[in-house]
């Protein structure tokens, strides 16, 4: 199953860390980021796991459940989580998927078989609070991810759900913003009032909407 943009994310029920969750319950009215690894014990997942687990409060802040998958068991992944806590100095509060069967990974589409039929690569998934699939990144299983970059992007997402904006190249939090192209200049007048800068007819600047 190739999962795109705006598609409803599959639900599912399985076992964690945390106990037994229904996907959609568990995320309930949230953004979630779910993300996959290709193996336990393994050191990329081991600091991506700890990254995650501290910055709880950062992911809190914007109303966002994380949650991680990986093929091995339950087992597996408890003894796993000791040693990411004792390295990495961190609590591992959110849960951890067990899908020794691959069935939640095969629906995902976390695991692709010319690289390794056996594991999952590391999938980004960001879901929207109707379900729905806001972005999708796919790394390679050498490469650890940049959280902060994941953060900066659910920035963006919740800022152009909330204002007709669009973030910028290299935007950060804070930075100017661009209005939705969709507006046409009466529209933005109306909802920006004179407080933007017009380039170009498409490409109008304005202050982020909540600084």
């Amino acid at each position: 199953m190739t999962l795109k943009l705006a598609d409803l994310a599959p639900d599912f029920e399985a076992e964690s860390t945390l106990g037994k969750i229904n996907f959609h319950d568990w995320l309930s009215d949230s953004w979630g980021l779910f993300f996959s690894h290709p193996e336990d014990y393994t050191p990329v997942c081991t600091t991506e796991l700890g990254v995650v687990a501290n910055l709880k409060e950062e992911f809190i802040k914007r109303n966002v459940k994380t949650i991680a998958l990986s093929v091995d068991d339950l087992d597996s992944h408890k003894g796993w989580i000791e040693d990411i806590e004792s390295t990495i100095n961190s609590k591992v509060e959110f849960p951890i998927i067990a899908d020794p069967e691959k069935t939640i990974a095969e629906l995902y589409d976390m695991i692709h078989s010319n690289l390794d039929a056996n594991f999952t690569i590391r999938s980004v998934f960001i879901i929207g609070p109707d379900k729905k699939i806001r972005l999708i990144l796919t790394y390679p299983m050498a490469v650890g991810r940049n959280f902060d970059e994941i953060l900066r992007v659910i920035d963006a997402l919740q800022l152009s759900e909330n204002y007709d904006v669009v973030t910028p190249a290299n935007w950060q939090n804070g930075d100017k913003v661009i209005i939705n192209p969709a507006l046409n200049d009466e529209q933005a007048n109306s909802k920006f009032g004179n407080d933007y800068d017009k380039v170009k007819p498409y490409l109008r600047y304005t202050p982020h909407p909540e600084s």
